[in-house]
């Protein structure tokens, strides 16, 4: 009969004596954890248990699993430089909306973050407060006028404000083939007063990229693949929490977002921009406005936030043998 017993150290070095389902996980983590990082020590644990656990709990097979492997590699050979199929897998899992709440709590006076998304680039460029993102023709013309401030009402200037949204047809410039540069995308500076002005144009509802294999996976489990109207955020100043959140127009899909990014908190209206807006911009009466005040915390508090949510969750999941830094990350905990 095979023993059952797992790793050893032998004139300390380690043995692996049995490799077999019964001692495969106490194994590998084991081999994995012949290193100093202790962040990377934990991560790696918990991996392969969690990766374990599932295909014991499931009984996977090996067609199955093959079948995920295939899945794993055309999400690969779908990527480019401006198309991320392994981010767009991750956010119609809800995965990339959980990791960045946990990574950056907000307090109920801040304004909440959301899923950055595969079509952020770093190509966009600065724009004049007032200016537009958008070339001509792109859709119904919309001012947003916005304020940025810290929770108590302090305007915070200087601060970039970096947005990028769909043009009438759902697409996104990088989804173009003749993108000769950024388009439905800027970056813009707040003022003194923590204020902005840009103009843009009215989101619409649009499917995410669904030609590849997220796609087929949304059609075999029969999800659609629409988002609501929404336009992105980051904002970003020395000293803050970087806020990377977006505004979604309310009407469609706001229930049903194939990436989940969708929060309460962040459902507008709009209204007609009015004469004395569309004097003052050059824009018409009946073009769309959008007002919005964003609130955001410092580094500090944000900080202190994470440690103490991530103590008290880690506390009460006590998976793990673990500790906590002083950034409330769990480490492995140290040998005794």
């Amino acid at each position: 009969m095979p023993s059952k017993s797992g790793p050893v150290f032998v004139d300390g070095k380690l043995q692996i004596l049995e490799m077999n389902e019964e001692t495969i996980t106490e194994n590998t983590v084991a081999i994995n954890s012949q290193h100093d990082d202790k962040r990377l020590t934990f991560i790696m644990d918990r991996l392969v248990h969690h990766l374990h656990d599932f295909a014991r709990e499931t009984r996977l097979t090996t067609d199955e699993w093959d079948a995920g492997i295939q899945f794993l590699t055309e999400v690969g050979k779908m990527c480019s430089d401006i198309r991320q199929e392994f981010v767009l897998l991750s956010d119609t899992l809800g995965l990339s909306v959980l990791v960045d709440s946990l990574s950056h709590p907000k307090p109920k006076e801040a304004t909440i973050g959301t899923l950055l998304g595969p079509f952020h680039t770093h190509d966009a460029v600065f724009h004049e407060d007032g200016t537009s993102i958008c070339s001509e023709g792109k859709g119904e013309p919309m001012l947003i006028e916005g304020l940025l401030t810290d929770t108590k009402g302090n305007p915070i200037p200087n601060a970039t404000i970096d947005l990028w949204e769909c043009d009438e047809n759902g697409f996104y410039d990088t989804q173009y083939s003749d993108r000769d540069g950024a388009d439905m995308r800027g970056i813009i500076r707040t003022g003194e007063d923590g204020s902005f002005h840009i103009k843009c144009t009215k989101p619409v509802p649009y499917p995410i990229p669904h030609d590849g294999p997220v796609g087929r996976m949304l059609k075999k489990i029969n999800r659609h693949p629409y988002r609501p109207a929404h336009i992105h955020f980051i904002i970003e100043k020395e000293g803050y929490d970087k806020l990377i959140t977006a505004l979604y127009l309310k009407g469609d899909y706001e229930t049903s977002d194939a990436v989940f990014g969708v929060k309460s908190e962040l459902l507008f209206s709009l209204d007609k921009l009015g004469k004395e807006k569309a004097v003052k911009y050059n824009m018409k009466e009946d073009d769309w406005y959008l007002n919005w005040h964003f609130r955001i915390i410092t580094e500090e508090e944000s900080r202190k936030l994470v440690l103490t949510k991530n103590t008290d969750a880690l506390k009460a999941l006590g998976k793990g043998n673990f500790t906590i830094n002083e950034n409330g990350l769990p480490i492995a905990a140290p040998l005794d």
